[in-house]
């Protein structure tokens, strides 16, 4: 456990610094003035000039060399000091932290939902196996799983028309309701199917057909012998899932104009606002760093052949 503790802390450092230099990097490595994207963001475009843009790159140094803007950035982040917007002036770790609340709303009721879909479906297809829903199911997961997340977001969106929910911003839990459907949707179509062929090689094993000959009914023999051992793969494959879901967390903010993580860090981009950027991608980092601990520790909890001497 130490060792597993120990191993996603390294991650976690990696994954600071690795971002955070990629994400200075690649801003400044951008065409356009980054003073009058700046400037624009503070001001409006209608507003700004190059009196504005001048005045914003002397007041934040971005005539400095650039190597000496990452140092300071550097050294700040060794202090945990994840500085100041440059287009609002607030503090980035209090904005972040404001948006973390909403990205970590959509997340978990995605996940609740994704699992409430992906389960039922994936067992009733493995109960059914090679039957008409096992390749409804199949073809189904394979459509939805071909559709970038923000094209299924799109396909929402003619709730629009019918009034049925609201489709930007956050005002409610009705708001929720789109944004999380459609990121859960493409959670889903790849975990019924895993949920489907982990539950079929534990019908299929020979531990459940002697359980079977046991005198246990099919329920007794899958709930007792099958589940824990049915459950392994899934969790496994959260870890893996979880980098999609990342990713389709900040289009699908985007495409709802929801205001958590992701949404900010489109923002961000487009402003070129440095600082927030790489305050808003180290945070996703260490989300997907944290989940995937989670998901060890669940492994870990399940599967007692993976624990030492205990």
């Amino acid at each position: 456990m130490i060792h597993l503790f120990l191993k996603r802390l390294g991650q976690a450092a990696f994954v600071c610094w690795s971002v955070g230099t990629l994400g200075f990097a690649l801003m400044r490595l951008l065409p356009g003035d980054m003073a009058f994207r700046i400037a624009a963001g503070r001001y409006g475009y209608d507003q700004v000039n190059l009196a504005a843009a001048e005045a914003v790159r002397a007041e934040l140094g971005l005539d400095r060399p650039a190597w000496r803007l990452y140092l300071e950035w550097l050294f700040d982040l060794l202090r945990l000091d994840l500085g100041d917007s440059l287009v609002s002036g607030l503090p980035v770790l209090g904005e972040i932290l404001h948006l973390l609340g909403h990205t970590l709303l959509l997340a978990g009721a995605a996940m609740l939902i994704a699992i409430l879909i992906a389960v039922p479906v994936g067992l009733f297809a493995a109960f059914r196996a090679e039957g008409w829903f096992d390749r409804a199911a199949l073809v189904a997961s394979a459509f939805l799983r071909a559709q970038p997340v923000f094209v299924i977001g799109l396909l929402l969106i003619f709730a629009l028309e019918l009034r049925l929910f609201p489709v930007a911003g956050f005002d409610g839990a009705r708001y929720l309701v789109l944004p999380a459907i459609a990121l859960a949707l493409s959670m889903a179509a790849v975990s019924n199917r895993v949920v489907r062929h982990s539950a079929g090689a534990v019908i299929a094993s020979a531990f459940f057909a002697f359980a079977r000959v046991k005198g246990l009914s099919f329920a007794q023999a899958f709930v007792r012998h099958g589940l824990r051992n049915g459950a392994l793969p899934v969790l496994a494959f959260l870890g893996i899932q979880l980098a999609g879901a990342i990713e389709g967390i900040v289009m699908i903010e985007s495409l709802f104009s929801w205001p958590g993580l992701g949404h900010g860090l489109a923002h961000a981009v487009f402003n070129r606002d440095v600082p927030m950027i790489q305050g808003a991608a180290m945070t996703l980092g260490l989300i997907f760093v944290g989940l995937n601990l989670a998901v060890d520790l669940a492994c870990h909890l399940v599967d007692p052949r993976g624990r030492s001497d205990e």
